[in-house]
């Protein structure tokens, strides 16, 4: 049906714009109004009758959604008790020189 509608506004729009194009020319011929001041019609005719089309198809059918999917979340690792994994390096150590408050004096003591 929608292809039927859509076909009978294509079947319009052609005989529509030669209409025009020859009431276009009657003016030209019979009053004041040449062609070359009322050609924009032409444009205009051809905005309505799209207009038109739009307004008689039927809005666009949205198919449903499938009724169960196959995707899965990744997978998240599992986080380390404390946060980050800790190294020998991060670990303070008393003879470092910067646990010493006497090379620290804006520390506590």
């Amino acid at each position: 049906m929608k292809d039927r509608d859509r076909s009978g506004m294509r079947g319009l729009r052609g005989p529509v714009m030669v209409i025009t194009v020859g009431l276009l020319f009657a003016l030209n011929n019979f009053t004041p109004y040449r062609f070359e001041e009322t050609w924009p019609v032409l444009i205009i005719v051809a905005g309505l009758v799209s207009l038109l089309g739009r307004a008689v198809a039927p809005p666009p059918v949205v198919p449903a959604p499938p009724p169960y999917t196959t995707y899965q979340p990744p997978f998240a690792p599992p986080t380390a008790a404390g946060g980050y994994r800790q190294t020998p390096y991060s670990q303070s150590d008393a003879r470092d020189p910067r646990n010493n408050p006497r090379n620290n004096p804006g520390g506590p003591a």
